[in-house]
């Protein structure tokens, strides 16, 4: 290696995230130098179908050149601005307008932040904000998930349900407490209907927030389906089955739509596909389509009403960052939506994701093959040594690594999550013909690891 090559410098210089920096030492890394619609090329100029849309965000692939020409448009007109101290710029104006109107609920403003993990943190200020300011100082703890991933922040790692995202860092801090994964495949009794199992979850759900004190618990934030725990769909009546806790405890709900926003599922949100009734929802990577990044806070005016009370008691409202509402973000947000809407993405998304689903779940029969489950253009394949049982590889093994890189081999980028699961989440922009190519990919890893693993 080269010592002024790219690898040779990034190895010195570049310290990288969700990497095991022992091996990246040996290894180096896989630079990426160009996209062109749902591909991707290295520097050796191999072609790969991005799989994943990088990390569940480039909705509209890696070369839309309208987005390229409104970030240039608004750099030219204004680089730079803030919004603090009643300073506003028109981009986060107009971006927060058409949110409003598209909102899948009844919403009042928007809270633009940098990222999914600072709106989820935001999120948690706000809710402890929300009942300091109704004189509820002991009504602050907010429920997860296990499995689910909400970020990467202080409070964002704290909320999410992995544990590799808590190893050695301290968290959870307080005020965080957690309940049950819902996934029926590996969490259910035998013989427990979805259903069933969703009655049990729920009430679950009420003992530990009585448990708590329904005075202490504040607001429940879930996934609409969990996506980095391992793309899980939520068990049929789960959410129907623990909204009514919220209203009868006084909670709030915050719906995380990192990934599930903008026609994942067919709908521009989840919240409509599943029903939900959000006080907050969480927005960030296919809102600019990754071009910029951008995060947002959508929020009720039940909840917007007591922020005005609380200045009026405290003064200023005294959180957000520098780059909230940056110009340039928000204008390639906005051109964004414009894009989403004129194209009819949505309505493109529920013409192919028949053929997703239907190659995602032909995969089901395969020996390796526990479940498969996805909604909408999202899903996931998960690998177990032993069907019947449905007892997952011993995790030293690497078996869903293993898979995932062997799909690299064969032009094709997945991303390898716990208990050996391939997550899958192109492009919006795949057409049918490109979802045959994705899973004949994956078709060849997984038999090739059949073969590679077979009495081993």
């Amino acid at each position: 290696m080269k010592v002024n090559s790219p690898h040779a410098r990034d190895v010195k210089f570049h310290l990288h995230p969700f990497t095991d920096l022992a091996q990246h030492q040996e290894s180096g890394p896989h630079i990426i130098q160009r996209g062109q619609g749902i591909y991707v090329f290295d520097s050796n100029g191999k072609r790969y179908i991005e799989g994943l849309a990088g990390l569940w965000c480039a909705s509209l692939g890696f070369s839309e050149q309208r987005l390229v020409k409104a970030a240039t448009r608004q750099l030219e007109l204004l680089p730079v601005y803030h919004n603090f101290a009643h300073k506003a710029v028109e981009p986060a104006i107009d971006l927060a307008e058409i949110l409003i109107e598209r909102a899948p609920v009844p919403m009042s403003k928007v809270f633009f932040t940098n990222s999914g993990s600072e709106a989820v943190d935001t999120q948690v200020k706000l809710v402890w904000y929300y009942n300091n300011v109704l004189d509820r100082p002991e009504k602050k703890k907010i429920i997860a998930r296990r499995g689910a991933y909400h970020g990467i922040t202080v409070a964002a790692a704290s909320l999410s349900g992995l544990q590799y995202v808590h190893n050695a860092f301290d968290v959870p801090i307080k005020n965080i407490i957690h309940t049950d994964c819902p996934h029926h495949y590996h969490y259910s009794e035998v013989g427990e209907s979805e259903q069933e199992f969703s009655s049990r979850l729920a009430t679950n759900l009420e003992n530990l927030i009585l448990e708590e004190d329904p005075d202490t618990v504040a607001a429940l934030i879930v996934e609409p389906f969990l996506g980095a725990g391992g793309v899980i769909p939520p068990p049929a009546g789960y959410y129907e089955k623990i909204q009514p806790l919220l209203e009868r405890y006084d909670m709030l709900l915050i719906v995380d739509e990192v990934i599930s926003g903008f026609y994942r599922t067919g709908n521009m949100f989840a919240t409509e596909t599943y029903g939900l009734k959000p006080d907050l929802i969480t927005l960030a990577k296919a809102l600019s389509a990754a071009y910029q990044p951008i995060g947002a806070v959508m929020i009720s005016e039940k909840i917007h009403a007591v922020l005005v009370e609380g200045s009026r008691k405290f003064g200023i409202f005294g959180t957000g960052f520098t780059y909230s509402g940056h110009p340039v973000p928000c204008a390639v947000a906005l051109e964004t939506q414009k894009i989403y809407e004129e194209r009819r993405i949505g309505e493109h998304v529920k013409s192919v994701m028949p053929c997703f689903q239907q190659r995602l779940h032909g995969f089901a029969d395969h020996p390796l093959v526990g479940e498969t489950r996805g909604v909408g253009l999202i899903g996931a394949v998960e690998l177990v040594e032993d069907k019947l049982s449905r007892t997952n590889f011993d995790p030293a093994r690497k078996i869903g690594p293993w898979v995932m890189n062997r799909a690299m081999e064969y032009g094709l980028i997945i991303r390898a999550l716990v208990n050996d699961t391939l997550a899958f989440c192109p492009p919006l922009i795949i057409d049918e013909r490109q979802i045959n190519d994705m899973f004949d990919c994956f078709a060849k890893a997984l038999d090739d690891a059949e073969k590679h693993f077979a009495g081993s």
